[in-house]
């Protein structure tokens, strides 16, 4: 894959240098690291160090395996947050966004299937791959985000003290704990016969697809391209609408698997506007990044947040789409969540005048008028 620029630094991106972190303090942990992202594990803070660093415990990961030894790691401040309060009663449905717990941790997917009986089929972008879990293997997911969860939870449950450690069984070593999905139960395509098309009759040449890459710095983006040929089953070469060969002379020319490529997604009718915390696509060098609104402007302009660089940008509305992801020969569009379960307390009339003042052009940040309203220490 060709160089590509990441996505520009802003200042004003999440940033938990200011939460208590503290000795002995319960937290949950982030990785970079291939096979990790999209996963949080627990653990406590031992000490701080300098550079804002820090050293934590793992409470799940060994060091060795003997299993006699927690796994301890020093950490970036950026890779950590506090343990979120336990939610009960929540009920899940078809496009909810979760964290599954999994392999002694917790993994970002979402619900395409009710399976009955309390159980519920979660796809994970990252390794495209399908599950199916029982309902207390689940919870709502949410991100850490100005030092405020984001949905918020409600006010009872905020109010509870977030320092409490996950209690789950230990593991050999840390390297038991790489998702090994092809092991875990997985549920098939609900797809009748005669609806299967296999991947060398969808992505012919000449076909218009998106694609793409594991590579550091560009998960969540897709590069629209072509295909030029069909290489044999599972692969093809496709060549790149917007990027170049290393000299320069000619578009980029690149084989790709069947797990990263996909047809153009269809168009999808925006009612006026994106909402807040809706998850969008952006244009951006070239290729379309999964974000979240965080702020809507004046003059048909947008604030989106990229989880995965912890960054915010400004875009207009033409730069935005709606977010779909490919699942099964199907386009799956992850549900939002309804702004009644945010704050039982809060009328339906004070949120819609929210909205409207910043549809307006008001500049306040999205956590000083949204969420200062919901979460109140």
């Amino acid at each position: 894959m060709a160089p590509k620029s990441k996505v520009a630094k802003t200042s004003s991106a999440s940033s938990p240098a200011t939460a208590p972190f503290k000795a002995g303090f319960a937290v949950e942990v982030s990785s970079d690291d291939d096979g990790f992202r999209g996963s949080w594990f627990t653990g406590k803070i031992i000490r701080r160090l300098a550079n804002d660093q820090l050293l934590i415990e793992y409470d799940n990961l060994m060091a060795d395996e003997s299993g006699k030894k927690r796994l301890r790691e020093v950490l970036k401040l950026h890779q950590l947050r506090p343990v979120p309060p336990e939610e009960t009663g929540r009920e899940f449905k078809f496009g909810d966004e979760v964290d599954a717990y999994h392999n002694d941790g917790w993994w970002e997917g979402h619900v395409t299937e009710e399976c009955g009986n309390g159980r519920f089929a979660v796809y994970f972008r990252v390794s495209r791959e399908q599950i199916v879990f029982q309902k207390d293997e689940l919870r709502l997911h949410r991100e850490w985000f100005n030092e405020n969860w984001v949905p918020p939870f409600e006010k009872q449950q905020q109010q509870q003290e977030p320092e409490k450690v996950l209690l789950t069984p230990n593991v050999k070593s840390a390297e038991t704990v790489m998702p090994d999905m092809k092991s875990a139960q997985t549920v098939a395509p609900n797809v009748k016969p005669d609806e299967i098309v296999n991947e060398e009759e969808r992505f012919r040449v000449g076909t218009p697809v998106e694609v793409s890459s594991d590579e550091e710095g560009f998960q969540g983006a897709w590069f629209s391209a072509t295909v030029v040929q069909v290489i044999r089953k599972g692969k093809f070469l496709v060549e790149y609408e917007s990027l170049l060969a290393d000299d320069g002379s000619q578009l980029l020319r690149e084989e790709v698997d069947s797990h990263h490529i996909r047809p153009h997604p269809p168009q999808t009718v925006v009612n006026g506007h994106f909402s807040l915390l809706e998850e969008v696509d952006a244009f951006h060098n070239d290729g379309w990044w999964v974000g979240m609104v965080s702020e809507v402007l004046d003059n048909s302009r947008y604030i989106v947040y990229f989880r995965s660089s912890s960054e915010e940008l400004e875009f207009q509305h033409s730069q935005l789409r709606k977010h779909q992801d490919w699942i099964d020969g199907k386009w799956i569009m992850p549900s939002k969540v309804d702004k009644a379960e945010q704050s039982h307390d809060e009328p339906a009339e004070m949120v819609n005048n929210q909205e409207n003042m910043l549809r307006r052009g008001s500049r306040a940040r999205f956590t000083s008028q949204i969420l200062k309203d919901f979460v109140r220490e």
